[in-house]
């Protein structure tokens, strides 16, 4: 089960870089699961998730830009690849599977950029523009995110 949410968290990351360690240190500061004892143990600090989520909002507001690059791009594909070992690593590391949940993490992140691009391609054209299809991509990424680490607790 926690290695299927790893993957779940890589695939928000996909969608949205910041979203998914945002949520995942929210849910280990609060306790939702523990890894205060692993190496990924800042993510339950108490400033770690307020961290994250300034990071995701910013990420949410140029993410509605036309100057915003594709996240197919180098950078972009490799962040949401980081972010997403990040977020698997935590949600393993809580059942000892930090290895594994880093596998996860980077795989669900790969399906999440490419099928988030995908989709949202898709959406863009048969609404005429992209903002409608990334208000809907947002707000996938956030409750998905959010659902993932509420099935931690």
């Amino acid at each position: 089960m926690f290695l299927f949410l790893a993957l779940l968290i890589g695939v928000i990351s996909g969608l949205r870089a910041m979203t998914a360690p945002a949520a995942v240190a929210w849910g280990a500061a609060l306790g939702w699961f523990d890894v205060s004892q692993t190496p990924l143990a800042f993510m339950g600090y108490r400033w770690t998730p307020w961290i994250f989520t300034v990071l995701a909002i910013v990420e949410l507001i140029t993410d509605q830009l036309p100057s915003t690059p594709s996240r197919k791009v180098p950078v972009q594909f490799v962040a949401r690849i980081v972010t997403g070992a990040l977020a698997g690593a935590t949600i393993g590391a809580a059942s000892g599977l930090l290895f594994g949940g880093l596998i996860a993490g980077v795989i669900g992140a790969v399906i999440g950029t490419y099928g988030g691009a995908a989709v949202r391609a898709r959406l863009a054209a048969s609404f005429g523009k992209d903002l409608p299809a990334a208000l809907i991509e947002d707000v996938v990424a956030v409750i998905g995110a959010a659902l993932i680490v509420v099935a931690m607790s």
